[in-house]
């Protein structure tokens, strides 16, 4: 019996159900609004998520997405070289960015320490950032804060334990962000507010 929807659009909704946060019906309403559009937007969004790939790299320093290594933060002299403010995703680079109270640097983990799902230490860039803490040490601009700023779920504070672990035999100050932040939520949804006195509140680990 011949299939009742075409290869190329069950292809499409089979793409969409992929991300997250949308099944098999949000992927199917997608690709039939995209049929319905004229063929102009459909040719946008590819070209968009073509140069996603081509164009997009991580940063050489924090791991941040840029088109250009290092990131525009990085190379920001205007920035407290003193802090780092270390994040699971580039997405709460972003939240804490847009407060306006966060002027230091940022290192970009790229998840969480998540034993369930064979997360470990080893495949965040954990590595990284005390080899970064290391190396400023031997400048003339040494790293006195990192302000570990993971989500206030289970997996994120592990991995603010175990970073705090790591990071305070360095002589550098831990602190992590106040309780403001809803424990179990995500940095990328707080408001700038909450965001805000989470920052000035930040405490010792």
């Amino acid at each position: 019996m011949a299939a009742v929807t075409p290869e190329p659009v069950t292809r499409l909704i089979e793409a969409f159900a992929q991300l997250p946060g949308i099944g098999p019906k949000t992927a199917s309403r997608l690709t039939f609004y995209l049929l319905r559009r004229p063929a102009e937007q459909a040719e946008a969004l590819a070209d968009a998520l073509r140069d996603l790939k081509q164009t997009i790299v991580f940063c050489s320093t924090c791991y941040n997405i840029t088109e250009k290594s290092p990131c525009t933060v990085c190379r920001d002299e205007g920035r407290d070289r003193s802090i780092i403010c270390v994040v699971e995703e580039p997405l709460d680079v972003l939240a804490i960015d847009r407060t306006g109270e966060y002027r230091g640097l940022y290192h970009v983990l790229h998840g969480s320490i998540s034993p369930v799902e064979g997360i470990g230490p080893d495949e965040l860039r954990i590595n990284e950032l005390v080899g970064r803490i290391k190396d400023a040490g031997l400048q003339s601009a040494p790293v006195h804060e990192v302000l570990l700023a993971t989500n206030p779920n289970l997996e994120g504070e592990a991995t603010a334990m175990y970073l705090a672990r790591l990071i305070q035999p360095l002589g550098v100050r831990v602190t992590r962000l106040a309780r403001g932040l809803p424990v179990g939520g995500d940095l990328e949804y707080a408001d700038a507010v909450t965001l805000s006195r989470a920052l000035e509140g930040r405490r010792e680990m």
